[in-house]
């Protein structure tokens, strides 16, 4: 490809033709075209960068004809060329060649030289942002399928492990050998969450909403069944409740990984001692969910409550969790449009109440 600008001019006077590229062609490279049928086929078959066009020609206008032209190749910045006033012209052209500007005529030759410039950096700028995009696009597809099946490739080994570990213990009678399958279950434990969390923060940061019609029963019925499995609730007093009064639409990947953040939270920062309580409540109604996570774990001191949200924040030093979930649910809660709103005393417990709008049937 040549590094001059290409420029397609069309005029159905001869001598304006001759004249432009007599002009020009030291700075750019030329292409002409004495009706507009001959321009839209210059058009098709070369790449050209700016398009300038008388508007009175016969047969098609120059308005005319960057209307039939956007829709053959819509990249090359348009330029019309107008000897007359007429403002109808001027709002057609506007509104549907979609051109960049306008010359009065008899053109000024440094005027016409900015102007195809002008145009050609917009052409460069918007080809570049193009491929920038299709590039994304490209990074965005792969991360997805990297993330995704490094998730499974990681977990097969894990499981087998633990399914492993499992067995042993049942063959074993000497309690010294079995404490070292207890660290292996614990540790290949804490590995398996971490690698859930990274899906749920790759979910609730990188993933583009899903909208859907969500029934919270449902969702919160799975989770706690889920939970049962994951953690040891025998010791704790639960309690659920969910009272949804109208349809909801939001992303159900995303409810899902602040309910597990916030719950899996309440478990982990329990105290040792005492009665161990967690509430889980849903309410939706007037066009919003809230959730409201409850426990009377250990709390969270004041000096730490705005820093929670951020990434990898811990606000105790207990060796539990991964700094990740509060960040999660509040990248997911304002990716949603909502609010998360944290309440918390030392010692005493910690709510967290989450509060979604309703993404209508309108937003599918």
């Amino acid at each position: 490809m040549s590094d001059k600008i290409h420029v397609l001019y069309i005029d159905d006077e001869d001598n304006n033709l001759k004249s432009f590229r007599a002009t020009l062609r030291k700075d750019f490279k030329i292409f002409t075209a004495i009706d507009a049928e001959e321009g839209l086929k210059i058009a098709q078959e070369e790449e050209i960068h700016v398009v300038i066009a008388d508007q009175r020609m016969p047969g098609l206008t120059g308005t005319e004809f960057f209307e039939r032209m956007v829709k053959i190749n819509p990249d090359p910045i348009r330029i019309l060329l107008t000897g007359y006033s007429d403002i109808a012209s001027v709002i057609d052209a506007i509104n549907k060649g979609e051109v960049y500007r306008f010359i009065d005529k008899p053109w000024n030759i440094e005027q016409i030289k900015n102007s195809i410039k002008n145009a050609a950096d917009i052409f460069f700028m918007r080809r570049e942002l193009k491929e920038k995009n299709l590039k994304l696009q490209k990074l965005h597809s792969e991360m997805n399928q990297f993330v995704y099946s490094l998730s499974h490739e990681l977990r097969g080994p894990l499981m087998s492990i633990s399914g492993v570990s499992k067995l042993a213990k049942m063959e074993l009678s000497d309690p010294n050998v079995l404490e070292y399958f207890e660290m292996i279950d614990s540790a290949t434990g804490k590995l398996d969450d971490f690698i859930y969390k990274m899906l749920d923060f790759y979910r609730s940061t990188k993933i583009d909403h899903k909208i859907t019609r969500i029934d919270f029963r449902e969702i919160v019925d799975n989770q706690m069944s889920a939970y049962r499995e994951k953690f040891d609730l025998s010791h704790f007093h639960m309690d659920v409740q969910v009272n949804q009064r109208e349809d909801f639409y939001s992303d159900d990947a995303k409810i899902r990984v602040i309910l597990n953040n916030l719950f899996s939270n309440a478990v982990q920062f329990q105290k040792e001692e005492g009665e161990k309580r967690i509430s889980i409540t849903v309410d939706v109604g007037d066009g919003q969910a809230v959730i409201v996570v409850e426990d009377n774990g250990i709390g969270i001191e004041e000096r730490y409550r705005e820093e929670v949200f951020n990434l990898f924040a811990r606000a105790t030093q207990k060796n539990v969790g991964t700094g990740l979930g509060l960040y999660m649910v509040k990248e997911a809660v304002e990716q949603m449009g909502g609010q998360v709103v944290l309440d918390s005393e030392p010692n005493e417990g910690t709510t967290m109440t989450v509060t979604l709008p309703n993404l209508n049937k309108e937003t599918l």
